[in-house]
């Protein structure tokens, strides 16, 4: 069993495309009333402090505490120098914002085309991604640990998987409160 949220740092941009691009059709109403530049409005301050209060600090813990299975132990995360952790932590809350940013566009002009293909492509090529990992992703250990063969656990019985119930917890009422938000604007704007 492998966690279907959780965010290993290979997967966290092309989710936050796809969940930003998402968050822009839910914000759909409130999008069409405005012609501004897409940084000046609501919608956008929602997305972007979801972005660095809930989407970055969910990705950051699993690069900084659990480092080897978010690098899907493809490379020993010691090795990893930290400046490129928060590169890709960086990228995941910008993959979520140019989500938001990218989708703007078709849906002030009402093409459900392009917002389809940026929620889709990207979480499909995630989802095939976490199919392909799920092996890794179900076992808690170091690099060393998992490539010996010794000394790992399944993650239901880790300290990772509690880690991944918290942050998915937080996720999901991080995303709840941001589609709320954005839905009481769009209600504002129909009226």
């Amino acid at each position: 069993m492998y966690p279907a949220r959780a965010l290993p740092i290979a997967f966290a941009p092309l989710l936050g495309l796809a969940l930003g691009a998402a968050l822009a059709w839910v914000a759909a109403p409130e999008l069409v009333r405005i012609d501004g530049p897409v940084i000046a409005c609501r919608p956008f301050a929602v997305v972007a402090g979801f972005a660095g209060l809930v989407w970055l600090p969910v990705v950051g813990y699993f690069v900084a505490f659990h480092g080897d299975w978010s690098y899907l132990y493809a490379v020993a995360w010691q090795r990893v120098p930290s400046a490129v952790d928060l590169g890709l932590v960086l990228l995941a809350g910008a993959a979520l914002v140019g989500g938001f940013w990218l989708a703007v566009r078709p849906v002030r002009t009402r093409r459900s085309g392009p917002v389809v293909a940026l929620v889709v492509a990207p979480a499909a090529l995630a989802a095939i991604g976490l199919v392909l990992a799920a092996h890794r992703l179900g076992v808690s250990g170091t690099y060393a640990q998992f490539h010996g063969d010794f000394g790992t656990e399944p993650i239901g019985s880790s300290v990772l998987g509690k880690g991944v119930l918290v942050m998915d917890g937080l996720l999901a009422l991080g995303v709840g409160w941001t589609v709320r938000a954005l839905l009481r604007m769009a209600a504002e704007a129909r009226r």
